[in-house]
């Protein structure tokens, strides 16, 4: 049995049997200690793009609906109430109506109303006086006409044409609903929200903590009294600093393949979790710094990649080929090997699509004794940081001399959003594996997340061509062909998907990993500690 059909047979059986595990009398009350990795820029989800900022705050909100948090794969089969209590469709499909839960407050004693859905929404579509520093995800909304309110328990979203796919972007962890009468500013360093934990502080570079509500409108959750993330900026500590069981849970996807074996080896009862992830490492040039304007550059940089060579040494063949959206078994949306291999740089003959490439830089002037030499942006983090060696590494085999530049984990996303780079290597976590989140955030010629400036508006009429589309072949169809294109065009090389562990220590009870995404399951309101 090949890898990918063992894969596949796994989440199928984590599927049929639900939420993983058998059901245990939870006990209530500890502290829950966890690794963070670095300092996030803000505390505020909706002006964020990282796991660093969802997972210790996505306990301190809710959404309308959520992703089930007991259940393995992120999807729409898997979407559960929240805030809301039920929604419907309209018969045109394009006004979703949320019925909300009544008596839920806010952390300062406020009631959660209506009102509260709109102002988040009206935030993010730039309606609202109050405005946000950083917008990352407005695009998702592009399509939402507007939100209205009936009373103080209902709201729709009306849209400008039908988007199956809303439903997804709202589940989504980074879509959590943020109240009417605290100011975005504010929302940055003293967040408020509904949810099963309290904020109560933030020291630079040392922790982030948060309490468990009293007041939660699910009775009888949190089952533990605090959540403390440490953070330590060094992976080699935070490793040495679980197995020594300092810590009970390691931060998100921290532990990598060849890290794995050490982790398992000094604390054998550690139960640890591979997953897909859905985060890619992938190359960004920036079209618009000479000499990278010129296409024929970027081609020769996209024939340059060895994907074997990444997922080898990174993820000791574990890691996966793919376009943009997630391969499978996890992704819905993966293309089928026989198309991929068909896209430029795709090809199993590594070599032949290296010495095409060296053709290509020889044309322009370059050779070995006149190499083009540029920086390679990084985050400076390990999981950029070594994709980062490897990727200069490959570009020398074409005549491009690499320089790496590592940036303040803090700054990087500010820095490759002004487009203050030349070349990089950059991770990209998609926060549904759904085309309307990768494809509209990634690729669309107005998103803030368009690292690139790539635009193409005969795939942005795509884009929203397969968005509207009923039928799921037909919209895999589409999907593909978006695959293939903004490959072609060179938009942003995907080198590989990777996998990675989180692990946590055998007595943290009833906490299930997300197989196919990093954003969506940090709600933590049902974890309980057996000790």
């Amino acid at each position: 049995m090949t890898r990918r059909s063992t894969l596949a047979v796994a989440v199928a059986g984590l599927l049929a049997a639900g939420a993983v595990g058998p059901a245990f009398a939870q006990k209530s009350g500890g502290t829950f200690k966890v690794q963070h990795r670095d300092n996030p820029s803000s505390l505020s989800i909706h002006e964020e793009a990282t796991v660093s900022v969802n997972m210790p705050m996505m306990g301190v909100f809710n959404n309308l609906v959520i992703f089930d948090q007991q259940k393995p794969l992120m999807a729409p089969e898997s979407i559960v109430p929240d805030l809301a209590e039920s929604w419907s469709w309209d018969d045109k499909k394009t006004k979703l109506t949320f019925k909300l839960r009544q008596g839920v407050k806010w952390h300062d004693g406020k009631p959660f109303t209506a009102a509260d859905v709109k102002c988040t929404f009206d935030l993010l579509l730039g309606k609202s006086k109050d405005r946000l520093r950083k917008n990352p995800r407005a695009i998702w909304y592009h399509n939402v006409e507007d939100v209205t309110v009936n009373g103080d328990f209902e709201a729709s979203f009306v849209l400008k044409r039908s988007q199956p796919a809303l439903l997804s972007m709202l589940a989504s962890g980074y879509s959590p609903i943020y109240p009417c009468h605290v100011n975005a500013a504010t929302m940055r360093t003293k967040p408020i929200g509904t949810g099963p934990f309290k904020f109560v502080e933030f020291k630079g570079n040392e922790s982030i903590t948060i309490v468990k509500n009293p007041d939660y409108f699910k009775k009888g959750k949190p089952y533990v009294d605090r959540i403390e993330f440490k953070i330590i900026s060094s992976r080699s500590t935070r490793t040495l600093s679980f197995v020594a069981k300092e810590f009970d849970m390691t931060f998100s996807g921290d532990v990598t393949i060849p890290l794995l074996k050490d982790v398992k080896s000094q604390a054998p009862d550690a139960l640890c979790d591979v997953n897909a992830a859905y985060v890619s490492r992938n190359l960004i040039v920036n079209e618009k710094a000479p000499p990278f304007d010129n296409p024929q550059v970027r081609r020769a940089m996209a024939l340059a990649i060895d994907r074997d060579a990444f997922i080898t040494i990174l993820t000791e063949g574990q890691g996966q080929k793919g376009g943009a959206m997630l391969p499978g078994p996890e992704g819905q949306w993966g293309m089928p090997t026989e198309l991929m291999e068909k896209m430029t740089g795709y090809g199993p003959d590594v070599a032949k699509n290296q010495a095409e490439a060296r053709k290509i830089m020889s044309d322009l002037g370059y050779s070995a004794d006149k190499t083009l030499k540029v920086k390679v942006s990084t985050r400076d983090i390990a999981i950029y940081r070594d994709p980062a060696v490897i990727l200069i590494d490959q570009l020398k085999k074409i005549f491009i001399e690499g320089e790496l530049e590592v940036v303040d984990t803090s700054q990087w996303h500010a820095k490759v959003a002004r487009r203050d780079y030349a070349v990089g290597m950059n991770l990209t976590g998609v926060g549904a594996d759904d085309p309307d989140v990768n494809f509209v955030e990634n690729y669309s010629c107005k998103s803030e997340r368009n690292y690139t400036q790539y635009c193409n508006p005969e795939v942005d009429k795509l884009i929203e061509q397969q968005s509207s589309e009923a039928d799921l072949q037909k919209r895999k169809e589409l999907v593909w062909k978006i695959e293939h294109m903004i490959n072609e065009d060179v938009a942003r090389p995907i080198i590989y998907h990777d996998r990675s562990a989180t692990c946590r220590q055998p007595y943290v009870k009833n906490f299930v990993h997300h197989q196919n995404g990093i954003y969506s399951n940090w709600r933590f309101e049902d974890v309980w500690l057996d000790k």
